[in-house]
């Protein structure tokens, strides 16, 4: 367990989460997070959710993109998909950062109790 610095500043972390969610870059801090297991318990939730949410784009830009290439008839279609895709991905991440700075939950999907 780590114990709580009395002087760590919440500005900092709250920055820090910010650099995670932003869109490209913030995946390679937030995957050194994780490989290094360290931080808070919301460093490392925003971490996964970061790292997920770039892993899931560039699977689908990859996909999308050898698909265009390899098909002649649907080159266009797949190619506006991919780019809906990558514009879904900015559109997300800074959503989420919105939803940080208003100090809410940042979940991609509400829980529901049954």
């Amino acid at each position: 367990m780590h114990d709580i610095d009395p002087f760590e500043n919440p500005d900092i972390n709250r920055l820090q989460l910010y650099l995670y969610l932003t869109p490209g870059i913030g995946f390679l801090p937030a995957l050194w997070t994780l490989y290094r297991r360290n931080g808070s318990r919301r460093q490392k939730a925003v971490s996964r959710l970061a790292v997920s949410l770039a892993f899931c784009w560039l699977l689908g830009y990859i996909l999308l993109g050898a698909s265009a290439d390899a098909s002649e008839s649907l080159k266009l279609p797949l190619l506006v998909m991919n780019s809906l895709l990558t514009s879904g991905y900015f559109i997300v991440s800074v959503w989420l950062m919105l939803r940080l700075s208003q100090r809410q939950p940042l979940t991609l999907w509400k829980k529901r109790h049954l």
